[in-house]
């Protein structure tokens, strides 16, 4: 078929730093300042994911340290003002985490990531247990694909399959993810599915349509 990156195990990080239940405060900021992320996974037993510690976690403990919040904030952020007493990464951990499975497709992991507006998600296998982490720089990683292996792949599963025998030759550029698509088809019906299926390969910036129909006789 193709090495178009379709799912998130094409582009998710395998070596994964994560931390126990039992990880200390400091510990936590150590780790995330020397690896440079944003927020790591809680494992237990042999490495099943049961929560998620971020920086918006950790950092209830500095917003809340000099002031005494009224009863009305006492009421609406029970859960930061836990947290900012939290001195180890079971009590600081949103749970259950939010995952993603190794064949999600990289749209439902950015999906995912827009809804909740997170960064990193924990990738996990059918029994909760890591596998690696897909961040929001990962799935950015489509638009990195050569031009070249775009309009190869626009070209066979788009116009090789819907335009079988075109008035005349269909013509697919490519130019820094663009997709330029030229020509006649017998169908002029076809051309807005040519449009959406060609948006739809990964790495696709998007699509310059210039395709006609012709009558055939």
């Amino acid at each position: 078929m193709t090495g178009s990156p379709h799912h998130v195990d094409d582009v998710m990080t395998h070596s994964v730093v994560a931390v126990g239940r039992a990880a200390p405060f400091k510990d936590i900021v150590r780790l995330m300042e020397q690896w440079q992320v944003s927020a790591l996974p809680v494992l237990e037993g042999e490495g099943r994911v049961v929560g998620v510690v971020s920086e918006a976690d950790l950092l209830s403990k500095e917003e809340f340290r000099d002031t005494d919040p009224d009863r009305y904030t006492q009421r609406q952020r029970l859960s930061d003002l836990a947290k900012a007493g939290a001195m180890t990464a079971e009590e600081l951990m949103s749970a259950p985490a939010v995952t993603v499975r190794p064949g999600s497709t990289l749209a439902q992991a950015a999906r995912i990531m827009a809804r909740l507006g997170i960064k990193r998600l924990p990738v996990v296998d059918g029994e909760g247990m890591l596998e690696g982490v897909v961040s929001r720089a990962d799935l950015l990683k489509v638009f990195l694909r050569p031009d070249n292996d775009i309009a190869d792949e626009v070209r066979r599963d788009v116009v090789d399959i819907l335009f079988q025998a075109p008035a005349e030759p269909v013509h697919v550029m490519v130019t820094e993810g663009v997709v330029t698509l030229t020509g006649k088809v017998p169908d002029a019906a076809l051309i807005p599915v040519a449009v959406r299926l060609a948006r739809a390969v990964e790495g696709v910036v998007d699509v310059d349509c210039h395709l006609s129909g012709s009558e055939m006789g």
